[in-house]
C-alpha cells in the first residue's frame, strides 16, 4: 500500500499526484535522492525524509534518443568529450548561430538527447542512492525552487514500454514559436550575469539552496564523488548574497580539510543551515544561524541517513541513523538523545497540530525482535520503553505506517490478504471498505486533500493499470471513480499513477486511462464523478485545421511531474494562475511518446492550443502572468522565449552572450518568480557556469485595475463546477505589467442548485448505463450498521452521496440525502473469533488477545460469551468492553478450542477457533543407535527440551532423501536398505520456532560390540556434554588402532552420557566385504579377540591431560556387588549374592545349549516392536559366544524381556547410570 499527497507547495507549478512508498506522503524522486519539504501552514505532518538538497551532476549526452523521456530529464551534466559540438570554451560565432536558426527554420532538425542521458549507471552509486531512494514532502511545503538537488540519473520512459524517439519535426529553433513577434527586429536581450565556480571543474555533483522569499542568499555545495571509493573526496561551499550575481567560496569557514556531503535547510527558518560531513572521513555536522555566513562544528557518535524537521518548532529535529536508530535534538543538532533502536526507514513523523495533543509527540513504526512491526507513539522527552504506547494493538506490515493530514494509514496482511486500516482525526482505527470483490494486490493513497482520500487500487485481475477510488470524509468507505488508470515505473523503481490535479481549481483532475491497449487522456470537473476525453485544438501551429473528431481522436497529455527540479515538468499549473495549464502531448487516437508538442489551456482544460511542436521547459513568471519557454535540447542555446498572453504569441530573448549547454534552471521560489538561475557549461573543460537571468526589466510597469479582466470557470458551457459558480480575476492577455508582492487574486463564488452531477454513488452502489446508482450484487442496502441499536435511528443511504467539498444547495440535495430510520432488531450473524495478530499460535504464560467480530446484529444488545477451552470462560453484556480485545493467559501447552457465543432476543450465533498454545522450544536431541542392521527397522526418537510443549510437528529426513516424513509423534521407525554411513535429520516446529538436530548412523550387514569402562579418574574430568564424548571416542579409537593395528574404519567407539563414564566398542566388517560374509566372520572374530586381548592386558591407555592417564577396560557383567559395602551383613546382601549365582547358572545353560539370544554381541536381528533401538550389549568376558545371523530364531522365540535402553546425547536419562539429567518443563503461570 503506497501513497502520495497532492498539496502543492507555494511556488511549485502543479500538483504531484502519484508517487511511491508504502503510504508515503507527497513524493518527488529528485535525482535519486530524498528531500523533505519543510512544512509550514497549519502544521501538517512532515514525512520522515531529509530536506536534502537535490544533486547536480554533469550530464552525458548521446547523439540521439535511445529511449523516450519520462520526467523531462534527470540530472544536470556535461557533454562527453567526443560529442562536444563546440571545442574549447567559447561557443559558436553569431554567424554560426544564425546559420543554425536558418537550418532549423527549414526543417533541418538535430536529434536530441534527454537531460541527464548516459548517467543511469551512476545513479545507483550516488550518495543519495546509498540512502533511501524516493522522496517525500509535507503539505504546504517549501517549493523545489528554493530547496532542490540535481542528481545523476538516466532518462527512461515513464512506462518503459516505448521504443526510440523520432527526431522532432517542424521546430521553430530555440523556440521560434508560433506567431513570434518582431522576428526581423533587433534581438531582445534580458538582464543577465554569469559566474564561474572557479576550481570546481572536476566536481561532478552539486546541491543548491535558494532562500527566496525576500532573501537574496543562494548556497551551492559542489562535490567530487568517487564512484570507485563510494565516497566524496572533495567539496566546495559557495554563497551568494545578491541573487547569484557573485559568489564567495566558504571552504575556509567550514574547514579546509572538511569534506561535506549534504546540505540541509530548516524549513521553518531558512536562516538556519545544516551541513553534514562525509561519513567516510568523520561524522560531524556544521550549523549556521545566519543563512550560511558562519558555522559551528559538532561531532556525532552516529551517522545520519535522514533528517526530519518539526513543522513548527525550528530547533526540533529527528535524525535517522544508518543502523536504523532514531535520535532527537531539541537545539538544532547540538545535542542528541536516542529515541528508539529499531525504526523502519522513513516511518517516523512529528505530531500534527490540532490533532495530536502534544507538539513533541512522535509517531513511529518500530521493529521488534520477532520480525514484526508496531505503530508506537511517545513524547520526545519521555520516549522510554515504559512510556511508548501503541494506538493500534496488532502488529502491522513493515513499511506501512503513514501519518498524513487528518489520517493515519496502516496495512495488515493475514492469510495472504492485505487489509487496510485508517484513523481519522486520531479516532480508533477502522478497516477501509473497498468493494467486496476488488481484492487489491496493491494500493496507493494518492491524496488526502479536502478531508477526502484518493486511492489507486490494483485489483486481482490487473497488471499495469489501477482503479481510482474516492472515499467519504472519514476515509473508510470507497467508491469507484475511474477504471484502468495507467501506471508506470519511475527511475527509482517507484510506481507512478498517471493522475494529475490541476492547481487552483477544486475538483479538476486529468488521468490517462488504458482503453483497448490504447492510453487516452480524460478530464473531470467533479472529482471523478464524470470523465470525458480532451477536445483537440481546432488548428495546428501553422493555422491549418485539425481534423480530430471525438471519440475517435482527441488530445492526449503526459501527466508525469518532473523528477528533476531543474526542469519544468511535462505538465504544470499554478494556484496563482487558475485555469492556465501547460503540458506536453499529442493529437491522435492514443498517447504518443514520439510525436509530441506543447499545448496550453487558458480556461481550465475546456479548450487547448498548440504552442510548440517539440518539447520545451515552460515556467510561470510573476504570479503566472507571463510564461518563459526554454528549448529542451542537447545543443547549446543562448535564447529563450517569453509570452504575456498565455502562449498566444512569444518574444525571443537572448540570456547569454555565448551558447550554453544547459543542465537545468531554477526560478525564484517566491510568488513573483522574476529571477532565474540557469546552470550549465560552455564546454567540457569549463567551470560550472551560473547564469542569473533577471526578468524585471521586461515588466514595464505595475499593473492597475485596467489591466485585469474576469474569467468564468465552465465545464463544457455549464457554469456550475463543484456546486458553485466561480469568477476569477486575472491579468489581461498582453498586459506587460508586474503584479508585485502584495497582489492577492480575487475569486467570486456563489452556490448552485444541486444537480445529478453533484452526487456520486455511495458505498455498495454502482452506476449503471442510465446514470442511476444501483446496489451491487454483494451489498445489502437494508442492513443497518452494527452500531445501530434497537430504539436508536440510523441514516439509510439512498445510494448517493454528495461529493466531498461540493458546495451546492437545495435542488436534489433533499432527494439524495440519506434518510433517518429506526434501527431494527437483528439476530447476530457472521460471528468470528480471531486473535489480535491473526495467528493461531500463542505462547504459554503470555497474553493471548482475542477479537470477536460480528457482521450483523446489535452490538449494544447482544450478550457475548467467550470460552477459552481451558476451563475458563468470560461473559459480557455487549460489545463495548471488548472492542480492544479480550486477553487471556494459558498456563499449559496444548490445542484449545476457543468458542465465542453471541445471543440476543432474536437469535444467536457461534464461532470456534482452535488455538495452539506452545512453550518456546530450546533444544532437540536426536536419539539414534550408533550402528544399525541393513533391511531391519531402526527406532529413532527426538527428545525435545522443555518437554511440556503441547503439539509439535516433526520433520524427518533419512539418508539422501529430499522430501521429509512428517509426524506428530516424537518417534519413528525406518529401514535402511544400503550399507554405509547415513545421516538422520529431524526438525521440530512449535509455533514460530523451528529447531533441528542431525545424527549419523552406520548401517552394516553384521557387526560385534563390547562395553568399555575406564579408570575412575576419567569421571572427575567428564563434563557430560556431547562434544566431549565425541572427542573421547576418537581418542580411544586412535589408542586401539595404535596398539592393535586394526584398520580404523572397522572400529567405532561411542561414549555414553552420564556417570560413571562408559562406552561401547563396535567392530565392523571391512568395507565392500559383506558379500563374502562367511569368509569374513572369522576375520571379524579374530579382530575382536585381538582387541579384547589388548584391553584385558591394560594396553589401551590415553593421556587426558598432563599427569592424567586413563586406562580402558572391557566391562565385566556385574549386576550386583558380591560383597556389601556396609559394616555389617544383611538379608538384602544375601539376596543379591543368590541373584548373581542364578545369573551365572543361566549363562552357563545358555552357553551349554547354545541358546540363541539376539541382544548379545552380534547384531543381525532387531525386534519388531516400536521400541527404542538397542545400542549396547552385555558380556562377561571376551570369550562370550559369537552368534551369526543364521543362528537367530524367529521373533516369537525371543525372550520376553524389557531391554535396557541407552540414548546417545546429552539430554536423556541413561539406564543404570550414576547420574541423570532432568528435562525442565515450561514455566507455569
Amino acid at each position: 500500500m503506497e501513497a502520495a499527497a497532492t498539496e502543492r507547495p507555494a511556488g511549485w507549478p502543479g500538483a504531484p499526484i502519484a508517487r511511491t512508498g508504502l503510504l508515503l506522503l507527497s513524493t518527488w524522486v529528485l535525482a535519486g535522492a530524498e528531500i523533505t519539504w519543510g512544512g509550514g501552514g497549519s502544521g501538517g505532518s512532515v514525512p520522515a525524509s531529509p530536506p536534502r538538497l537535490p544533486l547536480l551532476s554533469p550530464r552525458g549526452v548521446s547523439g540521439q534518443w535511445t529511449e523516450p523521456a519520462a520526467g523531462r530529464g534527470g540530472g544536470l551534466g556535461r557533454w562527453p568529450r567526443e560529442e562536444m559540438p563546440y571545442p574549447g570554451g567559447g561557443g559558436s560565432s553569431q554567424e554560426e548561430e544564425e546559420e543554425e536558426e536558418e537550418d532549423a527554420a527549414a526543417g533541418r532538425q538535430e536529434e536530441r538527447a534527454p537531460w541527464g542521458r548516459g548517467f543511469e549507471e551512476l545513479r545507483g552509486s550516488s550518495p543519495a542512492a546509498q540512502g533511501k531512494l524516493g522522496a517525500r514532502r509535507s503539505r504546504r511545503a517549501q517549493p523545489p525552487g528554493s530547496l532542490a538537488q540535481w542528481g545523476i540519473r538516466g532518462n527512461s520512459p515513464a512506462d518503459g514500454s516505448r521504443g526510440s524517439r523520432a527526431p522532432a519535426k517542424g521546430s521553430q529553433e530555440e523556440g521560434r514559436g508560433p506567431r513570434a513577434q518582431g522576428a526581423a527586429a533587433e534581438e531582445l536581450k534580458l538582464t543577465s550575469t554569469s559566474f564561474a565556480l572557479t576550481g570546481d571543474s572536476s566536481h561532478n555533483q552539486a546541491m543548491v539552496h535558494w532562500s527566496g522569499y525576500n532573501s537574496s542568499v543562494i548556497l551551492i555545495l559542489t562535490k567530487l564523488y568517487d564512484f570507485n571509493l563510494g565516497s566524496v573526496t572533495e567539496s566546495s561551499l559557495w554563497r551568494s548574497t545578491d541573487y547569484g550575481t557573485t559568489y564567495e567560496k566558504l571552504n575556509d569557514k567550514v574547514g579546509l580539510k572538511t569534506v561535506l556531503s549534504y546540505l540541509y535547510v530548516n524549513p521553518t527558518n531558512k536562516q538556519k543551515i545544516m551541513l553534514l560531513s562525509d561519513p567516510e572521513i568523520e561524522s560531524s555536522i556544521l550549523i549556521s544561524s545566519d543563512e550560511g555566513a558562519t558555522y559551528q562544528k559538532y561531532r556525532l557518535n552516529f551517522y545520519i541517513q535522514s533528517l526530519l524537521f518539526h513543522p513548527q518548532q525550528e530547533d526540533w529535529i529527528l535524525a535517522y541513523s544508518l543502523d536504523q536508530k532514531l535520535y532527537s535534538s531539541m537545539d538544532f543538532g547540538r545535542r542528541w538523545q536516542l529515541v528508539h533502536e529499531h525504526i523502519t526507514p522513513n516511518r517516523f513523523y512529528w505530531s500534527v497540530t490540532g490533532l495530536d495533543k502534544e507538539p513533541d509527540l512522535v509517531h513511529m513504526e518500530a521493529r521488534t525482535t520477532d520480525g514484526y512491526a508496531h505503530y508506537l507513539t511517545c513524547r520526545i522527552q519521555e520516549c522510554s520503553e515504559t512510556t511508548k504506547s501503541g494506538p493500534f494493538a496488532r502488529s502491522i506490515d513493515i513499511s506501512s505506517l503513514v501519518v498524513q493530514d487528518e489520517y493515519v494509514f496502516i496495512q495488515v496482511t493475514s492469510g495472504g490478504r492485505a487489509s487496510y486500516y485508517v484513523s481519522y482525526r486520531r479516532e480508533p482505527f477502522a478497516q477501509i471498505k473497498l468493494p467486496k470483490y476488488s481484492l487489491p494486490k496493491d494500493m496507493h493513497i494518492i491524496s488526502t486533500d479536502e478531508n477526502q482520500v484518493f486511492a489507486a487500487v490494483q485489483e486481482w485481475n490487473q497488471n499495469d493499470t489501477y482503479n481510482l477510488y474516492i472515499s467519504d470524509t472519514r476515509g473508510v468507505y470507497f467508491t469507484l471513480a475511474l477504471e484502468n488508470v495507467k501506471s508506470s515505473r519511475g527511475l527509482e523503481g517507484n510506481i507512478i499513477i498517471d493522475l494529475y490535479e490541476v492547481a487552483g481549481i477544486k475538483g479538476l483532475f486529468l488521468a490517462n486511462k488504458k482503453v483497448d491497449d490504447q492510453v487516452k487522456t480524460y478530464i473531470t470537473y467533479n472529482k471523478g464523478r464524470d470523465w470525458r476525453l480532451l477536445q483537440a485544438p481546432d488548428t495546428d501551429l501553422r493555422g491549418s485545421p485539425v481534423n480530430c473528431l471525438l471519440p475517435f481522436c482527441s488530445l492526449h497529455l503526459h501527466l508525469q511531474l518532473s523528477e528533476n527540479p531543474y526542469s519544468a515538468g511535462r505538465i504544470s499549473s499554478k494556484d496563482t494562475a487558475p485555469g492556465l495549464v501547460v503540458a506536453t502531448g499529442n493529437v491522435g487516437t492514443e498517447l504518443s511518446y514520439t510525436e509530441v508538442g506543447m499545448f496550453v489551456s487558458s480556461d481550465g482544460g475546456n479548450t487547448w492550443r498548440q504552442i510548440f511542436d517539440e518539447e520545451y521547459n515552460i515556467w510561470f513568471l510573476d504570479w503566472g502572468g507571463a510564461l518563459v519557454a526554454m528549448k529542451h535540447t542537447s545543443m547549446p542555446i543562448r535564447h529563450l522565449w517569453v509570452s504575456f498572453d498565455e502562449g498566444s504569441s512569444w518574444d525571443k530573448y537572448g540570456f547569454t552572450s555565448a551558447p550554453l549547454f544547459v543542465d537545468g534552471s531554477l526560478v525564484d521560489p517566491g510568488v513573483e518568480t522574476q529571477i532565474m538561475t540557469v546552470f550549465g557549461h560552455f564546454s567540457l573543460r569549463s567551470e560550472w557556469q551560473l547564469v542569473k537571468v533577471d526578468y524585471k526589466s521586461i515588466f514595464s510597469r505595475r499593473c492597475n485595475k485596467d489591466d485585469f479582466q474576469t474569467w468564468h470557470l465552465l465545464n463544457q458551457g455549464e457554469p456550475c463546477v463543484m456546486g458553485e459558480r466561480k469568477i476569477f480575476k486575472k491579468r489581461k492577455p498582453g498586459a506587460q505589467c508586474a503584479l508585485g508582492r502584495d497582489y492577492s487574486g480575487t475569486v467570486v463564488s456563489e452556490p448552485c442548485i444541486c444537480a445529478d452531477w453533484d452526487f456520486e454513488c455511495d458505498y455498495g452502489y454502482e452506476r449503471h448505463g442510465d446514470n442511476q446508482c444501483v446496489p451491487a450484487f454483494w451489498y445489502n442496502p437494508s442492513s443497518p450498521s452494527k452500531d445501530c441499536s434497537l430504539g436508536q435511528s440510523y441514516l439509510n443511504s439512498t445510494g448517493y452521496r454528495r461529493i466531498v467539498s461540493n458546495n451546492c444547495t437545495d435542488g436534489l440535495r433533499e432527494k439524495y440525502t440519506a434518510k433517518s430510520q429506526q434501527c431494527p432488531g437483528k439476530a447476530p450473524r457472521g460471528l468470528h473469533v480471531v486473535t489480535v495478530d491473526g495467528r493461531l499460535v500463542a505462547e504459554q504464560g503470555h497474553n493471548a488477545t482475542f477479537v470477536i467480530l460480528m457482521e450483523e446484529g446489535d452490538l449494544q444488545r447482544t450478550n457475548i460469551q467467550l470460552d477459552f477451552g481451558d476451563g475458563i470462560a468470560v461473559s459480557y453484556a455487549n460489545f463495548s468492553p471488548i472492542e480492544d480485545g479480550i486477553k487471556h493467559v494459558y498456563k499449559s501447552a496444548g490445542i484449545f478450542q476457543v468458542t465465542a457465543y453471541a445471543e440476543n432476543h432474536l437469535g444467536s450465533d457461534t464461532a470456534v477457533l482452535f488455538l495452539h498454545v506452545v512453550c518456546p522450544v530450546e533444544h532437540v536431541h536426536l536419539s539414534v543407535p550408533f550402528v544399525a542392521i541393513r533391511n531391519k527397522e531402526v527406532n529413532v526418537t527426538a527428545v525435545v527440551w522443555p518437554s511440556q510443549l503441547g503439539t509439535l510437528t516433526y520433520f524427518w529426513w533419512f539418508g539422501n532423501s529430499t522430501k521429509p516424513l512428517i509426524t506428530l509423534n516424537s518417534s519413528i521407525s525406518f529401514m535402511f536398505t544400503s550399507e554405509g554411513l547415513n545421516t538422520i535429520t529431524v526438525q521440530v516446529a512449535a509455533g514460530n520456532a523451528l529447531i533441528q538436530d542431525s545424527k549419523d548412523i552406520a548401517v552394516h550387514e553384521y557387526f560385534q560390540s563390547q562395553l568399555l569402562s575406564f579408570s575412575p579418574n576419567l569421571d572427575y574430568h567428564n563434563p557430560d556434554i556431547p562434544e566431549w564424548r565425541q572427542d573421547i571416542g576418537k581418542v580411544i579409537k586412535r589408542a586401539l588402532v595404535k596398539v592393535t593395528s586394526v584398520p580404523e574404519d572397522q572400529i567405532l567407539v561411542a561414549v555414553f552420557p552420564g556417570l560413571p563414564t562408559s562406552a561401547e566398542l563396535f567392530i565392523l566388517p571391512h568395507k565392500n566385504m559383506t558379500e563374502r560374509r562367511k569368509g569374513n566372520e572369522a576375520d571379524l572374530e579374530q579382530i575382536a579377540e585381538l582387541l579384547f586381548n589388548a584391553l584385558n592386558q591394560n594396553l589401551v591407555q590415553f593421556e587426558l591431560k598432563p599427569g592424567v592417564q586413563v586406562i580402558v577396560y572391557v566391562t565385566q557383567l556385574t549386576l550386583a556387588p558380591l560383597v556389601d559395602s556396609s559394616t555389617g551383613h544383611s538379608s538384602s546382601a544375601m539376596l543379591m549374592l543368590l541373584s548373581v549365582v542364578f545369573v551365572g547358572l543361566a549363562v552357563f545353560l545358555i552357553y551349554k545349549f547354545k541358546r540363541k539370544i539376539p541382544w548379545i554381541n552380534i547384531y543381525a536381528q532387531v525386534q519388531h516392536d516400536k521400541e527404542q533401538e538397542m545400542i549396547g550389549s552385555v558380556s562377561q568376558s571376551e570369550n562370550a559366544p559369537k552368534i551369526t545371523l543364521s543362528d537367530f530364531t524367529e521373533p516369537e522365540e525371543l525372550l520376553d524381556k524389557e531391554l535396557d535402553t541407552r540414548v546417545i546425547g546429552g539430554v536423556a536419562t541413561i539406564a543404570n547410570s550414576g547420574s541423570t539429567k532432568e528435562i525442565p518443563n515450561c514455566t507455569s503461570v
